[in-house]
């Protein structure tokens, strides 16, 4: 298959690209490294009249990691942020991610903003952005906002970007002392689409309590979905074992309600979320013991 026809526009500034989606609105699309809108306009499944090309915005390419935050232009590739030291200091979910998404031909050319705005149920980083609390930057014609991830994600391929507006940046917190991460998932093969996935962050204070547990599911709902058991479970307690085995098997069995398809029944989600859940924090929590700085 072949796409539609359409008209193509590649501005090489950002104040240009906006007036252009402000002009074009839902009739346009932002390409950014075109890893997932391409294949859906090959076969037909979207059909924009307009293409916004992002790739010659510079703008879009600057991020910075720092002791206080990280913060990631939209079209930053995947690869270069695999590759950095300061991601990896300041934001290792991030650099742990990366690697289970597709293969690096793919995350060459693949950016974050453009992960983040496509909104795929069983993408890593768009899990990855909740469970460090990030916040996205949407930029029109005539203002910006900020929206937290909570707030980004809000049904299936569908967030809260408006069809004037753009994703422009995001900002994540920078790891502190104390504080745990991991993200794990099951797939059929190596790089595919996860069928069930989980991805942690948890802050301990210094007698080892819990501060903060935010995880969240992806794959097993129709976006990454936060799960509210385990802030009300693990916040204020010492995570012993038997304490993040009994908040897996309650976000599994109350959080989600797991999707069905060829690759893996309803059941067979919700198990696999209840022992994903559980070691990945059990994995962040271990690594937020030892994580002094």
């Amino acid at each position: 298959m072949k796409p539609a026809p359409f008209d193509y526009y590649a501005p090489t500034t950002l104040d240009e690209a906006l007036s252009l989606i402000s002009q074009y609105g839902y009739d346009a699309k932002p390409l950014a490294g075109g890893q997932s809108l391409v294949p859906v306009m090959n076969f037909r499944l979207a059909q924009p009249s307009v293409i916004i090309d992002l790739n010659r915005i510079d703008k879009l390419f600057d991020f910075s990691a720092t002791s206080s935050k990280v913060t990631i232009g939209s079209m930053t590739r995947m690869r270069t942020l695999e590759l950095d030291s300061g991601i990896a200091e300041y934001a290792p979910l991030i650099t742990e991610a990366l690697p289970k998404v597709a293969y690096p031909q793919i995350r060459t050319r693949g950016t974050m903003g453009g992960s983040l705005a496509h909104a795929d149920p069983s993408a890593e980083l768009p899990a990855v952005a909740l469970a460090l609390g990030a916040k996205l930057e949407l930029q029109n014609k005539t203002r910006s906002r900020w929206v937290n991830a909570e707030d980004y994600y809000q049904a299936l391929f569908t967030t809260a970007i408006q069809p004037d507006e753009l994703l422009t940046r995001i900002e994540i917190p920078s790891l502190k002392p104390n504080s745990g991460w991991s993200i794990q998932e099951v797939s059929r093969r190596h790089h595919d689409f996860a069928m069930a996935g989980a991805a942690a962050f948890v802050e301990l204070d210094s007698a080892g309590i819990c501060q903060q547990a935010r995880l969240v599911f992806f794959s097993v709902t129709d976006y990454p979905m936060l799960a509210s058991q385990v802030v009300s479970t693990l916040v204020g307690q010492k995570p012993t074992k038997e304490l993040i085995e009994e908040v897996a098997a309650s976000t599994a069995a109350k959080d989600i309600d797991p999707s069905e398809d060829i690759h893996a029944t309803a059941d067979y989600r919700r198990h696999l979320a209840r022992v994903i859940s559980g070691r990945v924090l059990s994995t962040a929590f271990d690594r937020a013991k030892s994580n002094g700085r």
